[in-house]
């Protein structure tokens, strides 16, 4: 599993970097940005994937990989406006989201890791395509949740769903060679 954990650390370290860059050239304004926001951001991003890997013509020349990323980053931010809320003004500095981006990831990583385990690495099996479409599934979960307020009988909270579209997209970024 250490290769797991070396290629997770790798394409984290190109997401970190983006998100570290936008920030710079942004600051924190997706901190605007209310939950249902974000979670539609990611919606986006997770059907242009899949149109991307439906569709035989492409009319712009790119992959899935900058969706994937985006994918990554966006959960992240949702998580990090779980925990501090909305805010009417960018309120973070570059040094700080990237603390909290850095918590965030650590927490979802050993989320990765644990489940990983128990799983026997089952997602090395599974298809692009397959990593896609349980990131849709999870999107429409949030989207319910939201609509639900954010209460759930039975099941994981919002911040669960955003974790594993993170380690979803990981996955898919690894299986893609996307790290190498």
């Amino acid at each position: 599993m250490s290769s797991t954990s070396q290629e997770y650390d790798q394409v984290i370290a190109i997401c970190r970097d983006l998100f570290i860059k936008k920030m710079t050239d942004y600051g924190s304004a997706w901190r605007i940005l209310r939950l249902p926001s974000l979670t539609d951001q990611i919606f986006i991003k997770a059907q242009r994937i899949r149109s991307l890997q439906e569709n035989e013509v492409r009319k712009v020349d790119e992959d899935e990989t900058g969706e994937f990323i985006g994918i990554i980053n966006y959960c992240i931010m949702a998580l990090i406006q779980l925990e501090l809320g909305v805010v009417d003004q960018p309120d973070l500095d570059v040094k700080r989201a990237t603390e909290l981006y850095d918590e965030k990831i650590s927490i979802t990583k050993t989320l990765m890791e644990n489940k990983n385990h128990d799983y026997g690495e089952a997602w090395r099996e599974m298809r692009v395509s397959s990593l896609t479409d349980l990131i849709l599934q999870k999107l429409l979960r949030v989207k319910q949740i939201e609509d639900n307020k954010g209460k759930t009988i039975v099941s994981e909270g919002i911040d669960a769903n955003y974790q594993d579209m993170i380690n979803y997209s990981v996955f898919a970024l690894i299986l893609m060679k996307f790290h190498e």
